[in-house]
Order: structure tokens, then C-alpha cells, then sequence
């Protein structure tokens, strides 16, 4: 069965917030129905290519639907979010779902859409 507790979401969220300042991306972590990952990311200088500003990324998918930048992103992201820890036995034929946890990465909000920001170069001195 499906669980992700608060503990994990503090373990997890040490390498996805690594991700997203590699990125320079602006997001929020949270934990749904004590069973999903959830990392929304609000903003950044990645061109998603997104007509209403909000997307929920489809993590089976994440190579044959984004590219370039977007797509090192979101592969990179998911990694994290799945951490060490992440197992899936899961076998729809024989209705068995089995694994540590879900993931989800949503891009924007309907009432907050992702906002493209110029890139932000960080100069070490």
C-alpha cells in the first residue's frame, strides 16, 4: 500500500530542492491523502510550452512529451522524488497495486499559472 509520511516528504525534499535551485525553479513541496508526493512548481525560467499556464506532468511519459531542458528537468525531478527508498510492484492484470508511492508534478495552478521568469545567472565571487 501507497505511503508517504511527513518524514519522508523531509527526506525527500533535501534533493528535490537541489533539482529545482540546479534549475533555478521556484516550487512547493506537500504530501496528498498520505499516499502521493506532490511538487508543484510555480515558476522559472523553463519554457514548458503550456497553453493555459497549468499542466499536470504525466510521469509514465515525461520523454516522449517534453524536451531539451524541460524534459532534464522533469527526469531529474522525478528521481529525487522517488529517492532510495522507491519500489513499484505494482500489476494492473491482476488488479495488485504495490508500491512506496505515487508522484505527481504539476505545473502551474488554474487560478496561479506557471510564470516564465529571464533566466537568473548566479555569479560566484
Amino acid at each position: 500500500m501507497a505511503y508517504v509520511s511527513q518524514t519522508d516528504k523531509k527526506e525527500l525534499s533535501v534533493g528535490i530542492k537541489k533539482v529545482l535551485k540546479k534549475y533555478n525553479m521556484k516550487g512547493t513541496i506537500a504530501v496528498r491523502h498520505h499516499s502521493t508526493l506532490v511538487v508543484n512548481i510555480q515558476s522559472g525560467p523553463i519554457d514548458f510550452n503550456m497553453r493555459d499556464g497549468h499542466d499536470q506532468v504525466n510521469v509514465y511519459w515525461i520523454h516522449e512529451h517534453y524536451e531539451g531542458v524541460a524534459k532534464q528537468f522533469l527526469t531529474e525531478l522525478l528521481a529525487e522524488m522517488k529517492g532510495t527508498k522507491y519500489y513499484n510492484n505494482d500489476n494492473a492484470q491482476f488488479d495488485h497495486f504495490d508500491r512506496s508511492h505515487y508522484t505527481d508534478i504539476i505545473i502551474g495552478k488554474w487560478n496561479k499559472p506557471y510564470k516564465k521568469v529571464s533566466k537568473i545567472y548566479e555569479f560566484i565571487a
